[in-house]
This record gives structure tokens, sequence and C-alpha cells, in this order.
């Protein structure tokens, strides 16, 4: 399923999505994903300051994939 990425809410908002679905808590989320409890929490938040790196570790380690495409601009 591809969702548009808006918003670091939009990302923690997927981020969320999938723990529960996986039956994961946060603190069993943030061992799998080796980040700390409070990130985790930050991240499925939408703190925009999130560190880009740990937030691709975190994707990874919950099967998920950020992609980038380019977008058309539309002609006003």
């Amino acid at each position: 399923m591809k969702k548009p990425v808006r918003s670091v809410s939009d990302i923690g908002a997927e981020v969320r999505r999938k723990r529960k679905s996986d039956g994961l808590t946060l603190v069993d989320a943030a061992g799998l994903c080796n980040v700390n409890y409070r990130f985790l929490s930050d991240l499925e938040n939408g703190k925009p300051t999130a560190r880009l790196d740990k937030v691709l570790q975190v994707l990874a380690a919950i099967g998920l994939e950020l992609e980038i495409t380019e977008r058309s601009w539309k002609n006003d």
C-alpha cells in the first residue's frame, strides 16, 4: 500500500499503525528497532526534529520503506 508522506506526522502514524498491527508495544518495538522508547514515542507523535537516520532504522526494522518519487508540477 502506498501513501503520500507530507509531514513527520504521516510517518509517525504509519509507524504506529504497523507496530499495533504487529501486536508490539512501544517498549517491544523500541527494542526491536534498537532505539529508545522516548525516540519511538516522539516519532509516532510526529516530532518534527526526529533524526532521519534513526527514522530509517525504525522503518527498516518494522518492515516499512520510504520511497521518493518525482511529482508533477501542475500548471495553474
